[in-house]
């Protein structure tokens, strides 16, 4: 069965490489350099990669996930807010949304996971150097993001904004990595069998087609249907 599951992952891994790239890493490359760039040298983020990887057998998926919702998250972080905030101000939030983006799915096998995440999150970050403030719109942020729920209402800017850029860059994962990163690592977690996989597969693909209609961002509607769309096509 292992033998299977592995050729099988091989293959939507090759459908994949013949997909085109999405748009939002063609048309916004610089931004998401940046934000690579920044995600990288942050020792903070360091920090909270540490925090994920000594859970990374409760969380349901690789390290992988976390790394790119994060990266994306600054990345829009950057183009929503580059032009109407100072360079200065757009940097540290860039880096919450990194944050975010890291410990959003710490929690993730438990049930209303988004919550859970969110409350851990908390407990965890009262020993980095941020504000309260900066917690709270953080774990708000966290709180919200799973798909098909209504979202709570945040009062505070700075994390409905994050709230935001999360949502949308974790849902960037419902286009091509779903079917040939995300997917698998639940299998590998899971022990499911491939017939099991199929099946979950085939239902899913309803919702999956729902999330284009749900990116909350200027720039996650811009772009979020396009990753969906290359999704689907794999």
């Amino acid at each position: 069965m292992k033998r299977e599951l592995e050729e099988a992952r091989k293959i939507a891994r090759k459908i994949g490489r013949s997909v085109e790239i999405p748009k939002f890493y063609r048309e916004k490359m610089r931004e998401v350099e940046r934000s690579r760039r920044l995600f990288s040298s942050s020792p903070l983020v360091k920090e909270c990669l540490t925090l994920v990887r000594e859970r990374e057998g409760g969380i349901g998926h690789g390290i992988g996930h976390v790394r790119k919702v994060a990266i994306d998250a600054g990345a829009i972080s950057f183009i929503e807010s580059c032009n109407v905030r100072p360079m200065r101000e757009v940097r540290r939030i860039v880096l919450l949304a990194h944050v975010a983006g890291v410990l959003h799915d710490i929690r993730r096998l438990e049930k209303d996971h988004a919550r859970v995440s969110a409350e851990e999150a908390g407990k965890l970050l009262a020993f980095f150097n941020l504000s309260a403030h900066e917690i709270a719109a953080i774990t708000g942020a966290i709180g919200n993001h799973e798909a098909f729920r209504t979202a709570d209402p945040l009062e505070d800017p700075l994390a409905r904004f994050l709230s935001d850029t999360l949502y949308d860059a974790d849902k960037f994962r419902w286009g091509p990595d779903n079917f040939t990163e995300m997917l698998w690592d639940m299998v590998d977690y899971r022990k499911v069998s491939l017939d099991t996989v199929i099946t979950r597969f085939l239902k899913g693909m309803e919702g999956i087609e729902r999330i284009r209609n749900t990116f909350r961002t200027r720039t996650g509607k811009m772009y979020g249907p396009d990753f969906i769309d290359r999704g689907i096509e794999i």
